[in-house]
C-alpha cells in the first residue's frame, strides 16, 4: 500500500474569502432592493390612493376581504366582477413594484450602493424643486385673482360669468391650480437649483407687504395673510429632506457625538430602518387610509380658506404633509444606502478606520 503524499494547500484558491465576497455582493444586492423597494412601493401607494379614493377603485383592504384572505371580516356588500379585477390589478401593482426594483438591481449587479444613492437624492431633490415652483406659481396666480376680486376688477377683465367660476373652489383649482401644478412640474424638470431656499426670501417679502399695506396705506385682506402662512410652512415642510441629506437636522445627544465613525454609520442606518423610514410612513397611511382620513378629506374635497376672498390653497396646505413624508421616504432610503456604503468602505465616502 502507497504512502499517500500530504497535500500542500498553501498556494490553493482562499475559497473563504471566495464566500465571503459572495455573501458581501448578496448583502449588497438586497440593501439595494430593500430602499429601491421601499420608493416604489411608495410611488404605488400613492397611485392607489387617487384609484381608490378619486375614481372609486375597491383598495386592497376591500380586496382582501373580498377574498377572505388575512382573517379579514367579509364585506357587507360583496365586489362586483369589475371591482375584483380592479383589486387584482391593485394587489399586482405593489407586487410588481417589488419585482421591478428587484430586476433593475439585478440587471445592474455593478451598481454601487453611493450610486443608487445619489439616484434616489436626486430623485428627493425634484420632488421639492416641483413643489416649490408649485406653491410659488399657484401662490401668486391666487393672489393676483383674489385681489382682482376684492377689488371688482375682476369682471371688467373677463365677464361676469368668468369671475363667477373662479369663485368656486372647484371650478379655479381645476382650471387654474391643476395646469399651474403640471407647468411647474416641468420647470423643475430643467431648474436644477434648490429654489425652496428661495422661499425664506420670499416669506420675509409677503411679510412686509403686509407692514406696509396696513401701516402705510391702511389697507390689509385675508388672502395676504394666506399667502404667508402658505409659504412659511411649504418653507419647514420641503426643506427637510434636503437638510437631512446635509446633516443640518440638530441632534440632541450626549453619545452620538462621540462615537467614532463606523459607530455613527450603524446608528444612521438602524435608526433610518426603525425609526425614520416608519415615521414617515405613518405619516402617509394615518393620512390617506380613507376619504375621511386626516390628508385625503381636504384634498379630495378642495378645501379652502373660510375667510371671504381668502386664497384657495388649503387643500395644497394639507398636500405638503405629503410632500414632506414623500421626499423623507426617499431621502431616507438614499440615506440608508449611503451609510451601509460608508460601513463597506466604498470609494467617495469619508474613511472609517481612523476612527473605528
Amino acid at each position: 500500500m502507497s504512502s499517500r503524499v500530504p497535500l500542500d494547500t498553501n498556494n490553493l484558491p482562499h475559497t473563504d474569502s471566495g464566500h465571503e465576497a459572495a455573501s458581501n455582493k448578496t448583502i449588497v444586492l438586497a440593501i439595494r432592493t430593500l430602499a429601491m423597494s421601499i420608493v416604489a412601493v411608495m410611488l404605488v401607494f400613492l397611485i392607489n390612493n387617487f384609484l381608490n379614493f378619486g375614481l372609486q377603485w375597491p383598495g386592497l383592504p376591500a380586496f382582501f376581504a373580498h377574498q377572505g384572505w388575512f382573517g379579514l371580516e367579509a364585506l357587507r356588500d360583496p365586489l362586483t366582477d369589475a371591482q375584483i379585477t380592479k383589486g387584482w390589478l391593485q394587489f399586482i401593482s405593489y407586487l410588481g413594484a417589488v419585482v421591478i426594483s428587484a430586476l433593475y438591481v439585478l440587471l445592474t449587479p455593478k451598481r454601487t450602493l453611493r450610486a443608487d444613492s445619489d439616484l434616489l437624492s436626486g430623485f428627493a431633490a425634484y420632488i421639492i424643486r416641483a413643489a416649490f415652483w408649485i406653491v410659488l406659481i399657484i401662490g401668486i396666480a391666487d393672489i393676483i385673482i383674489s385681489f382682482l376680486r376684492v377689488e371688482g376688477l375682476l369682471s371688467p377683465l373677463i365677464g361676469e360669468e368668468l369671475t363667477e367660476a373662479l369663485g368656486r373652489p372647484q371650478y379655479r383649482i381645476s382650471y387654474v391650480h391643476f395646469p399651474l401644478l403640471l407647468l411647474s412640474c416641468v420647470i423643475a424638470l430643467f431648474n436644477r437649483s434648490l429654489g425652496f431656499i428661495w422661499l425664506t426670501l420670499l416669506v420675509v417679502l409677503a411679510q412686509f407687504q403686509i407692514v406696509i399695506s396696513r401701516f402705510v396705506f391702511s389697507y390689509e385682506q385675508p388672502f395676504m395673510g394666506d399667502l404667508v402662512r402658505f409659504w412659511y410652512a411649504a418653507l419647514f415642510l420641503f426643506a427637510s429632506a434636503y437638510t437631512l441629506v446635509h446633516e443640518g437636522h440638530v441632534r440632541v445627544d450626549v453619545l452620538y457625538s462621540r462615537f467614532g465613525k463606523p459607530a455613527k454609520a450603524w446608528v444612521n442606518s438602524v435608526g433610518t430602518l426603525l425609526l425614520g423610514l416608519p415615521l414617515a410612513w405613518i405619516i402617509l397611511i394615518t393620512g390617506m387610509w380613507d376619504k375621511t382620513s386626516s390628508i385625503n378629506s381636504p384634498l379630495f374635497s378642495f378645501e379652502v380658506s373660510q375667510s371671504a376672498y381668502g386664497l384657495y390653497v388649503k387643500y395644497l396646505m394639507v398636500g405638503f404633509l405629503v410632500v414632506y413624508a414623500v421626499s423623507m421616504i426617499v431621502q431616507f432610503s438614499s440615506y440608508l444606502l449611503y451609510h451601509v456604503a460608508n460601513l463597506r468602505e466604498e470609494p467617495g465616502g469619508d474613511p472609517l478606520a481612523d476612527n473605528s
